[in-house]
C-alpha cells in the first residue's frame, strides 16, 4: 500500500480543527457547570423562600389567634403575667388563680413582639395551640401551663431543624426530641424554635434563611449565639425560659450578652437525641443541650423537670441521677478558685471588673477564693479544640454548606476552611513570626490526618482532663469563678476574633458543668479602659476583639461559675449563691 502523503495545509485544517473541537467542548463544559450553578442557586432561593413563607404564615397565624383571644376576653390583662418569674408563675397555675390560657396568650403575644423587634424566632409552633387545650391532662407535671421556647436545632415533629442551612430543608423532622417529649409530659407547651447561626459553630446568630438575630439591649449588637435566638427571646421578655445547646459557649455566650441566666450541664447529664448537631461523629470536644432562663430558680426547676424517670426511660443513655436537691440547698462555705485572665487572651475591662466585683462579694460573705490558672491554654485551644473539632479539615462542615450561600457572619471564619492543606502549612511557616496564633490556627485546621492521629488526639484530651482534674484538686478548690465573653459584640465581628472563645470552649473540651449570671453593665470607665486594651499578641485577633465590644456601655456582663464534671447541681448552687450577692449589693 502506497503511503499517504499530507500537505501542511491538510495538517493546518486538522490542528484548526481539533482547536475548534477543544474549545466547542470546554464552552460545553462551562455552560454546563454555569446552568448547574443556576439552577443550584435557584433552587436554593426556592428553598430559603419556602422556609420564610413557612415562617411568616405561622406568624400570622399566631397574631390572629392572639387577636380572637383577646377580642372574646376583652377584661383579661395579659401583661401583668409577664412580670412573674418562673416559680411564680407554676405556683400561680397549679393552685388554679391563674389559668394556662391567659398565660398561653401573653407569652404568644410577647413573643410575637419580640421577634418584630429583634428577629428571632424561626417558626411559632402552631401545635402548641392544639396542645394548651389538653394541657389539663398534664396538671401534675412540675411545668404545668408554661409556655417554653426551643432552639432550631431542636426536633419537633413535622417542622425543621434547619441548623441555619440549607441541607436540612429538605424533610421535616419525624419525631419530637426527646427533651420536648419530657417538656410536654411536664406541662410546659413549647411554642416557638428560635434562631441559629449558619451551621451553629459560631457564637453570632445570622443565617441566610432567616437572617441576623439583633441584642434587645442594644439593637446595634449581636445577641451572640449559636443560641441566640433563645438569649434574645428570653432578654426581652418574650419566653420564660428556652432550652439551647452549647460545644463552645453556646448557651453561655448569647446569656452573658443578652443579660439572662444559663446552664451548660455535663455532657450526658441531659439527652441529647433529636437535637441536630450541623455534623455528627466528633468525639473531642461534646456538645450538649441546657437550659436557658431569667434566674438561676428558673434553671433549677426546669433542670428538677428534665432529670426524671420519664427522660431515663425515652433515652437508656443519659445516666438515671434526679436532681439531687441536698447538693444545690447546701451552705457549707466554698473554697472558691478565680482569675481575671487566662493568659492566652486578654479580657475587655468589664469582664475583668466583673470578676473582681463577684470575688468582694464571696470573700464578704465568708467564702474562701484562692488564685486558679488552667493549665496550657493555647496547646488546649489549638490541638486540642481545633483540631478535634475539626479533625476532618472540616471537610464534612463545607460539604454540608455546599449549596448554600454563605451568611456574611461566617465568611471570614470558613475561609481558610477552603484552602488545600499544603497551602495552609505553607501559610502558617510564612507567618508564624508575626502572627503565630493565626499560623496555629492555620495548622489545626489541617486535620488529624489519619485514624492513628484521631486515636492520638482523644488520648492527649483525656490526658488534658486527667492533668486539669488533678491541677483542680491541688489547689483544693470546690468550685471556679471565671469570666466570660462580653459585653455584645458589633456586627460581623464573632468570625473574626476566635481567640477569645478560650473562656467558654476549654470547659467543653474537659466536660465541666459551667453556668452563667449576669452581674453588671457595662460603665463609662470600662468603654475608658477599653481605649487602652492592646492584647497580649498585639496581633489582629486583639484588635478585632477591641472593636468587637468597642460602644457597649449599660450592657449586661456576667461571669462564669463552674464545677466538676456530675456537679451540676454545685454549680448551680454557686450561680445563686452569686446571684443573690449581686442582688443584695444593689441594694
Amino acid at each position: 500500500m502506497e503511503d499517504v502523503k499530507r500537505s501542511p495545509a491538510d495538517a493546518m485544517q486538522d490542528c484548526w480543527m481539533a482547536a475548534l473541537l477543544t474549545a466547542a467542548a470546554c464552552a460545553a463544559g462551562a455552560v454546563a457547570v454555569l446552568m448547574r450553578s443556576i439552577r443550584r442557586h435557584r433552587e436554593a432561593k426556592e428553598k430559603i423562600q419556602k422556609a420564610r413563607d413557612r415562617r411568616t404564615e405561622s406568624l400570622q397565624r399566631a397574631e390572629e389567634a392572639v387577636l380572637r383571644y383577646k377580642e372574646a376576653h376583652p377584661s383579661t390583662e395579659l401583661t401583668p403575667i409577664l412580670k412573674l418569674s418562673l416559680s411564680e408563675l407554676t405556683k400561680q397555675l397549679h393552685d388554679g388563680s391563674l389559668n394556662p390560657e391567659d398565660v398561653f396568650y401573653a407569652y404568644m403575644e410577647k413573643t410575637l413582639a419580640v421577634h418584630e423587634k429583634v428577629n428571632c424566632c424561626t417558626e411559632i409552633l402552631l401545635e402548641s395551640f392544639d396542645q394548651l387545650e389538653t394541657i389539663g391532662s398534664n396538671k401534675d407535671g412540675l411545668l404545668y401551663g408554661v409556655p417554653v421556647s426551643i432552639k432550631d436545632n431542636y426536633g419537633y415533629k413535622g417542622h425543621y431543624s434547619t441548623c441555619g442551612a440549607l441541607i436540612y430543608l429538605d424533610e421535616p423532622v419525624q419525631e419530637d426530641a426527646v427533651l420536648v417529649q419530657v417538656l410536654k409530659k411536664q406541662g410546659a407547651i413549647p411554642i416557638v424554635k428560635t434562631n441559629v447561626p449558619q451551621g451553629l459553630l459560631s457564637y453570632d446568630c445570622s443565617n441566610p434563611i432567616f437572617g441576623q438575630t439583633l441584642n434587645p439591649h442594644n439593637l446595634q449588637k449581636t445577641s451572640g449565639g449559636s443560641s441566640g435566638g433563645e438569649g434574645a427571646l428570653i432578654g426581652a421578655g418574650g419566653s420564660l425560659c428556652g432550652m439551647g445547646s452549647d460545644i463552645g459557649g453556646s448557651v453561655r455566650i448569647p446569656a452573658a450578652f443578652c443579660g439572662i441566666c444559663s446552664l451548660k450541664p455535663t455532657a450526658g447529664r441531659l439527652s441529647s437525641q433529636g437535637v441536630r448537631p450541623f455534623f455528627r461523629g466528633q468525639k473531642s470536644v461534646p456538645s450538649t443541650t441546657g437550659p436557658m432562663a431569667r434566674d438561676v430558680d428558673s434553671l433549677v426547676l426546669i433542670m428538677q423537670a428534665l432529670l426524671c424517670d420519664h427522660m431515663f426511660s425515652l433515652d437508656p443513655t443519659v445516666p438515671p441521677f434526679h436532681f439531687n436537691m441536698q447538693m444545690y440547698q447546701s451552705t457549707k462555705p466554698l473554697r472558691i478558685g478565680y482569675l481575671e485572665t487566662d493568659g492566652f487572651q486578654q479580657p475587655s475591662p468589664s469582664m475583668t471588673r466583673a470578676v473582681r466585683e463577684v470575688k468582694a462579694l464571696l470573700e464578704q460573705a465568708g467564702h474562701t477564693l484562692v488564685p486558679y490558672q488552667p493549665l496550657r491554654v493555647e496547646q488546649a485551644m489549638y490541638d486540642l479544640i481545633l483540631k478535634g473539632v475539626f479533625a476532618d479539615g472540616a471537610t464534612t462542615m463545607l460539604q454540608n454548606l455546599r449549596g448554600s450561600p454563605v451568611d456574611p457572619t461566617i465568611k471570614s471564619q470558613i475561609f481558610p476552611y477552603y484552602l488545600p492543606n499544603w497551602l495552609k502549612k505553607t501559610i502558617a511557616v510564612l507567618i508564624k513570626p508575626w502572627a503565630p496564633r493565626v499560623s496555629a490556627s492555620l495548622r489545626s485546621l489541617c486535620g488529624v490526618g489519619s485514624v492513628p492521629n484521631l486515636w492520638q488526639q482523644h488520648a492527649a484530651v483525656e490526658d488534658y482532663i486527667k492533668e486539669t482534674i488533678a491541677h483542680w484538686r491541688r489547689c483544693n478548690i470546690d468550685v471556679l469563678l471565671y469570666p466570660t465573653i462580653g459585653p455584645a459584640y458589633n456586627f460581623l465581628y464573632c468570625g473574626k476574633a476566635s481567640t477569645i472563645l478560650s473562656y467558654t470552649m476549654i470547659y467543653n473540651l474537659l466536660n465541666f458543668p459551667a453556668g452563667v449570671v449576669p452581674v453588671t453593665t457595662v460603665t463609662k470607665e470600662d468603654e475608658e479602659a477599653l481605649k487602652n486594651y492592646q492584647g497580649y499578641y498585639q496581633d489582629v485577633s486583639d484588635k478585632n476583639f477591641k472593636e468587637a465590644v468597642t460602644g457597649g456601655e449599660g450592657l449586661p456582663v456576667a461571669v462564669q461559675c463552674i464545677a466538676l464534671p456530675w456537679q451540676d447541681e454545685l454549680c448551680l448552687r454557686f450561680m445563686k449563691e452569686v446571684e443573690q450577692l449581686v442582688k443584695q449589693s444593689r441594694k
